[in-house]
């Protein structure tokens, strides 16, 4: 009888793939008839035309993205009255046949939320819940769940399983989060599927699925308010580059591309931060003080010189007055504009008055000049070398880079700008000028780019002249729309992002991951409880309409700069509405992925450590108990003996990871991986940090003592540590655990 069903459920696929294969080809042809238009000359015609060959090529790469797993489920309604099918499949995409009769119904529209809400208690109407699971186009499994309970007196009782959420926990891991979306259970897409507007923070444990909600509502979000979002895109901000790589397949196989993927080290364009100061370092860095750091900083950096200043300009002497350079910043500030902006106005206004003294200097000494040789002398001023020099040291051009660098480099300008800083605090900061750029350095440079404004004035001007065509781009578009008749099936916006001659090809991720002024529609943040307020301040610039889902678990906070509570954590966002109906809170109380024994562990760990933790229920044991050896290599021999397979890490301290890691390759060779790039290895050597949102078959948690002792945040990296393993844990100790284990 399975045989036979799923037999049947394949004939079905076939069904749709073949679909999809036309749709395709129909689209190929399309494509090709597009192309071979000749327009002639026009301008306009042309822009329709490569317009519109883009929208048919879009089209393919959607379909072709979209073939693994194109169907993953079935519902079974109660009997219609009008004789149409009880059966509704649900995909990753919508499809309809010639007859333009639905066959497959993407997953985020509202006729499929019984897929994911429908339980034996409240069936909204199913009578019972098929899992298809496939790999490529061939069906390899079928799940049922019967709401129904007369449907057990039928043939189809055999076809009863277990149902694909605990099938899928209790196999192997890949190393990489697979597509679930088939698994959102109903507590999960109650989630996924609530409003836009204002900020919501999803909280839950260990295992209660909180990367999975903040994945699938990006893409439910991107779908639901595609007019909003598409071409501002969303944000989902990571804690680790582990965690981005853990991830980075689960939103394109689900068709989006709005989505820009990031860890916090990432966020400032043209660095890539991967390096994590100690601790007093990050918790310094990550106080909000340091945005009024930056500003003094930026404002010091504007001087008036302390003494008239000779001049030599083509042989003739002149004075720079004081005077004069204070009447020029101060026009300049007026301008209210940002630091780089307004020094060419400073310039320009430096440069003004002191050519018309130079004039009346060279009038006083017989020359024949009037009011119309002031431009020449400004040329002359402007390439003089001293006059560069002496502009320069008054208000000198500054990159956010440069600001930052100057600040850690030059410890008595730091000591001018932090009168009420302490000797110790500001050795934490210094450092030379050729010291790589941290994690915790990235929101002091977005800090520092937000006050400097551009560096590059010339580019900026460009980017102004940009918005205008922009501009111009569109009002072209809507007549294109008007000529070509195709009102309501594309819009003015996006058929102008695909005019030839000033088309950008990037996607609306890669346009606004490289540009930091770029505001998206929503931004996801997962493992949140881990920002700094600065970082907050960051990510607030990135999401200025405070359009926020924030998914963390307060008691796993790992970092010194992390906060206790989710209205402290938020404070930097909504400043004293924090305090009111601003935010939401969700909570997630079903554990999924880890063992109860496991969870049970640490979750008395946890408690015996103060830290806040949000009970939940797990809802699965695994039949092998915690083991505690003494030595690391001994345990991953022990678990590779098993046979069984699958992924397996070893997480511990970063002081001792060098030396463990000889061991383990001493032992076990090209196997072993270390970081974030060791993720895909059979065995996986990481830190608790880098562990984060990650899953493993085994776990090798080595000195738990040493973890928790390593910083005042260290029974977090612990909790984090032991909830990482869906199968078996090891835990390493010569001496006695820690309390509650």
């Amino acid at each position: 009888m399975v045989d036979h069903e799923l037999e049947r459920e394949q004939r079905y696929v076939r069904g749709l793939y073949a679909r999809l294969d036309a749709l395709k080809l129909e689209a190929e042809e399309q494509l090709d008839a597009i192309r071979l238009l000749d327009v002639g000359g026009n301008h306009q015609g042309r822009s329709e035309r490569d317009t519109f060959a883009r929208i048919y090529e879009d089209r393919i790469v959607q379909l072709r993205e979209v073939d693994e797993r194109l169907a993953f489920g079935r519902l079974e309604l109660e009997a219609s009255v009008d004789g149409e099918s009880p059966l509704r499949y649900i995909g990753r995409i919508g499809l309809r046949d010639a007859d333009l009769q639905p066959i497959l119904l993407d997953w985020r529209v509202p006729q499929a939320s019984a897929f994911y809400q429908a339980t034996a208690a409240n069936p909204l109407g199913a009578r019972a819940r098929r899992h298809l699971v496939s790999k490529g186009r061939a069906l390899v499994r079928i799940e049922d769940e019967i709401f129904d309970m007369s449907l057990l007196d039928s043939d189809t009782s055999e076809l009863q399983g277990e149902g694909a959420l605990l099938a899928a926990l209790s196999a192997e891991r890949t190393g990489r989060m697979s597509d679930i979306v088939a698994t959102i259970q109903a507590e999960q897409d109650r989630i996924i599927r609530s409003e836009l507007r204002g900020v919501l923070v999803v909280q839950g444990g260990p295992g209660t699925g909180k990367t999975a909600v903040a994945l699938h509502r990006a893409a439910y979000l991107l779908y639901s308010h595609r007019e909003r979002l598409a071409s501002s895109g969303v944000l989902i901000v990571g804690p680790s580059r582990s965690f981005l790589q853990y991830i980075e397949a689960v939103l394109p196989s689900l068709g989006e591309t709005g989505v820009v993927l990031s860890s916090v080290g990432q966020l400032f364009p043209g660095v890539d931060a991967a390096i994590e100061d100690s601790p007093s370092v990050a918790r310094l860095k990550g106080e909000r003080g340091m945005a009024a750091l930056i500003a003094r900083a930026v404002r010091s950096r504007q001087r008036v010189p302390g003494a008239p200043q000779e001049l030599d300009v083509n042989g003739d002497r002149l004075t720079l007055d004081p005077q004069l350079v204070s009447n020029a910043m101060h026009r300049a500030r007026e301008t209210g504009k940002s630091y780089n902006e307004a020094r060419v106005v400073f310039v320009k206004n430096a440069l003004g008055a002191l050519s018309r003294e130079w004039l009346q200097q060279l009038k006083s000494n017989g020359n024949s000049m009037d009011e119309s040789d002031l431009p020449m002398l400004r040329e002359d001023l402007r390439s003089s070398e001293d006059v560069r020099v002496a502009l320069n040291t008054a208000w000198l051009p500054l990159s956010p880079e440069k600001l930052v660098r100057d600040l850690y480099a030059r410890p008595q300008w730091l000591a001018e700008l932090t009168p009420d800083w302490s000797d110790e605090q500001r050795a934490l900061l210094r450092r030379g000028r050729d010291a790589e750029f941290t994690i915790s350095d990235i929101p002091l440079l977005d800090e520092a780019a937000e006050h400097l404004g551009e560096y590059d004035v010339v580019d900026a001007a460009e980017k102004r002249e940009q918005k205008q065509q922009r501009k111009r781009d569109i009002e072209n578009a809507e007549r294109a729309i008007q000529n070509m008749d195709v009102k309501g099936m594309v819009n003015a916006k996006d058929l102008a992002d695909n005019f030839a001659e000033f088309a950008d090809r990037g996607t609306t991720a890669e346009r606004a991951s490289s540009d930091r002024s770029w505001t998206y529609g929503h931004v996801v943040v997962d493992e949140a409880q881990e920002l700094s307020a600065m970082q907050w301040r960051l990510l607030l610039r990135r999401g200025p309409l405070r359009s926020f889902t924030i998914v963390g678990d307060i008691a796993q906070a790992a970092s010194a700069a992390a906060s206790s509570s989710w209205r402290v954590a938020l404070e930097p966002l909504l400043g004293d509405s924090a305090e009111g109906d601003r935010w939401r809170l969700e909570e997630l109380t079903v554990n999924y992925r880890t063992p109860s024994q496991i969870a049970s562990a640490a979750e008395s760990m946890a408690i015996a450590h103060g830290l806040p933790v949000t009970p939940s229920r797990a809802v699965r044991e695994s039949e092998w108990p915690i083991a505690v050896l003494t030595d690391a290599v001994e345990a991953v021999r022990r678990d590779r003996a098993l046979g069984i397979g699958g992924t397996l890490a070893v997480i511990v301290g970063e002081q001792a990871i060098g030396s463990l890691g000889e061991r383990l390759r001493a032992e076990f060779g090209d196997a072993v991986g270390l970081g974030s790039r060791g993720l895909t290895s059979e065995i996986a050597l990481i830190t608790p940090q880098d562990a984060k949102g990650l899953e493993f078959d085994s776990v090798v948690v080595v000195d738990p003592a040493a973890i928790v002792a390593s910083s005042e945040r260290g029974a977090g990296a612990l909790y984090v540590a032991m909830t990482r393993a869906t199968q078996r844990l090891y835990l390493i100790a010569d001496g006695d655990l820690p309390a509650g284990i």
